[in-house]
């Protein structure tokens, strides 16, 4: 650590060694490092995730459909380590080349379609089963706005907040008061929406509150980064309200489950193939006796 100013290079060259958290699994280039296949199983939907934030969007919406009855919407889910970089293989690349989770392959038609960012699979599966997407076109422009709004905003969230406050190798005061002024913006901006609102685009629970509750929920509970404190998450009464009233739906539980490996192992189904794995198949029920 130095006290002299970085100036930037002409060129910048990328630096292996520049730490902080995931540091190992940054690169400036596309494309696979590694050839490996993905498993494919018995049901038309192919999921490839991580309990992210945005991984934990897709299996809501998922249990959401087949909690409405939808049994085309039953499910695979696959664990991808990031951390390992699970996400350079070539078989992940095939479905997402931007390699991030979550993934997802549709094998119910002739022709098997992919489906990457997780914005975009939201509203695929909201055309699909034509569920929680309002036809009504100022409704469903409403959860569009919001679904969008999530999509642009919460890279400043993660990437920008998260990443200076929690994970990078030094602490900026300038990168943290910059992100953290933005991130208290943004929940401004909900707690004003949900003042009006029960629900993001109006008393009808959409893809856009699926999208945007597992980011800023989480954060509303100081779930993510150690930040909620700092935030001073409890002033955004709206926010919380909204973040309770989710948090109590029954595909919601099960749908933060999936692909989960932190936290309570009762909590955690790390691979998800049947209904049953609920009940079966979580962490305290595989881990060997100690």
């Amino acid at each position: 650590m130095t006290d002299t100013p970085y100036v930037p290079p002409k060129v910048w060259t990328w630096d292996k060694e520049n730490g902080g958290q995931f540091a190992n699994i940054n690169r400036p280039i596309a494309g696979p490092t590694h050839d490996k296949e993905l498993p494919v199983g018995r049901h038309p939907l192919q999921l490839y995730s991580l309990a992210t934030p945005n991984g934990v969007k897709v299996t809501v919406m998922l249990e959401e459909l087949l909690a409405l009855g939808h049994k085309g919407a039953e499910y695979d889910a696959w664990l991808i380590r990031i951390g390992n970089g699970d996400q350079f293989g070539s078989g992940f690349v095939d479905i997402n080349p931007n390699s991030k989770i979550p993934a997802l392959m549709d094998r119910s038609g002739p022709e098997p379609i992919r489906v990457f960012e997780s914005g975009s699979i939201l509203f695929y599966l909201a055309e699909k089963f034509g569920a929680f997407l309002p036809k009504d076109v100022k409704t469903r422009t409403e959860a569009m706005s919001w679904l969008f709004w999530q999509m642009g905003s919460a890279p400043y969230l993660g990437g920008g907040f998260g990443h200076f406050y929690a994970y990078a190798p030094t602490k900026i005061e300038y990168a943290i008061d910059r992100f953290a002024m933005e991130t208290k913006r943004q929940l401004d901006v909900l707690d004003r929406r949900l003042a009006d609102s029960e629900y993001l685009a109006g008393s009808e629970y959409t893809i856009a509150d699926m999208a945007v509750w597992p980011w800023y929920g989480a954060l509303a509970k100081g779930l993510v980064y150690g930040a909620g404190e700092f935030l001073s998450v409890q002033d955004y009464k709206n926010v919380q309200r909204w973040t309770d009233q989710i948090a109590k739906r029954p595909a919601v539980k099960r749908g933060r489950m999936v692909n989960r490996v932190s936290g309570d192992p009762a909590s955690q189904l790390h691979e998800r193939h049947d209904a049953s794995d609920f009940e079966t198949k979580t962490q305290d029920k595989l881990a060997p006796a100690t």
